[in-house]
C-alpha cells in the first residue's frame, strides 16, 4: 500500500519539479540574453565615449568619431511633455470609466482604450503626417514666423509640438489600462465607507481610491515613459528628422521647429552602420537609450517602496 502511494505521488513531484527546472531556466535565459545585450551594446559604443568623453553630450566632439548633431534637450522635453500631458488627462480617464461612466459606456471605452494601446506606432506617424503636421505649417504657424528663421531652418509643420501632441496620444492608452486595473483593484467597501461618512464622491474617488492605485500609477508612468524613450517610427515621421536642436530662446516659434529625437537618429542613419565610426556613433545613442530605460526602471522601483503600505492585499 505505502509503495503504491509512493508511486502515485511521484509524478506529481517530478511534474512540479521540472516546471520550476524549467521556469527557472527561462527566467535564468531572458537574464543573459539582457545582459549580453547590454554588454554588446556598451562594447560597440565605447569607442565613441572614449574619443569624445564628455563632449559627446554637449559640443565639442570630435566628427572623426562622427560626433552627430545630437539634440538630447529635446528628446527630453518631447518625451517629458508627452509624459505630463498623458498622465494628467490618463487619471482622470481612468476615474471616469471606473467609477462614473455608465456600465454600456464603460464597455465600449475599456477594450477601445485597449485596441488603441496596441495599435503600431507608425499609424500614428501616418495620422501625424496627413493630420497634424498639415494642420501646424498651415494655421498655427505664420509667415512671419517663416521667414524671421529662413536662413537657418525651414518651418513646414514638422516639429516638437506635432511629435509631443502624436506622442501623447500615442502613450496614453497605455497609461489608462494599467491606471484602470489599479482603480479596479482598490476593495469597494473602502469607497463604500468613505460614502457612508457623508464624503461627497469625488473627494472620495479622489483621496481614497487615487491614493490607493499609487503604485498602478507608477507602473503605467514607467511603462508609458519607457515606450515614449524608445519611439523612433513615429518620431521620425513627425519631427522633421532634421538634426537640430530647437532653441527656447527663440520664444513661440521654439514649438514649430523641426528636430531629430535621438532614436529617430538610429534610424536615420542606420545605412552608414558599415562606417566604423558612424556605427560606433550610433551604437553610442542606442546605449545613452538603454541606460535612460535602467534609470527609469529604478526610479519607478525606488519610488514605489514608500507606497507599499498602500498595496491591496487579499
Amino acid at each position: 500500500m505505502h509503495d503504491a502511494l509512493l508511486i502515485e505521488e511521484r509524478p506529481h513531484w517530478w511534474s512540479d519539479r521540472r516546471a520550476e527546472l524549467t521556469l527557472g531556466a527561462l527566467a535564468c535565459g531572458v537574464l543573459a540574453v539582457v545582459l549580453a545585450m547590454l554588454v554588446f551594446v556598451v562594447t560597440a559604443a565605447w569607442p565613441s565615449f572614449a574619443h569624445n568623453g564628455l563632449h559627446w553630450f554637449g559640443s565639442g566632439g570630435n566628427v572623426v568619431f562622427a560626433r552627430l548633431e545630437i539634440p538630447g534637450v529635446d528628446r527630453t522635453l518631447t518625451t517629458g511633455a508627452a509624459v505630463a500631458i498623458s498622465f494628467f488627462c490618463s487619471v482622470f480617464v481612468a476615474l471616469f470609466i471606473i467609477e462614473f461612466a455608465p456600465s454600456s459606456v464603460r464597455e465600449i471605452l475599456q477594450p477601445v482604450i485597449r485596441l488603441l494601446a496596441s495599435v503600431p506606432s507608425v499609424i500614428y506617424g501616418l495620422i501625424g503626417v496627413l493630420v497634424i503636421v498639415p494642420f501646424i505649417g498651415n494655421h498655427l504657424i505664420t509667415q512671419g514666423q517663416k521667414q524671421s528663421v529662413a536662413y537657418a531652418i525651414s518651418l513646414n509643420g514638422y516639429s516638437l509640438l506635432a511629435a509631443v501632441l502624436i506622442l501623447t496620444v500615442m502613450i496614453s492608452p497605455i497609461m489608462i489600462s494599467i491606471f484602470c486595473d489599479g482603480l479596479r483593484a482598490v476593495p469597494r467597501t473602502w469607497v463604500e465607507a468613505s460614502l457612508g461618512l457623508g464624503v461627497n464622491r469625488w473627494r472620495t474617488y479622489w483621496k481614497i481610491a487615487v491614493r490607493t492605485a499609487r503604485p498602478a500609477l507608477i507602473a503605467g508612468t514607467v511603462l508609458a515613459t519607457a515606450r515614449a524613450l524608445g519611439e523612433a517610427v513615429m518620431l521620425a515621421m513627425v519631427s522633421g528628422s532634421v538634426g537640430f536642436a530647437p532653441n527656447p530662446l527663440d520664444g513661440v516659434i521654439f514649438f514649430f521647429e523641426p528636430s531629430r529625437p535621438l532614436a529617430a537618429t538610429i534610424i536615420s542613419n542606420s545605412e552608414e552602420l558599415s562606417s566604423p565610426p558612424m556605427k560606433h556613433t550610433l551604437y553610442a545613442i542606442a546605449a545613452v537609450l538603454l541606460f535612460s530605460a535602467a534609470m527609469l526602471s529604478l526610479i519607478g522601483w525606488v519610488a514605489k517602496q514608500p507606497m507599499k503600505k498602500y498595496a491591496v492585499r487579499g
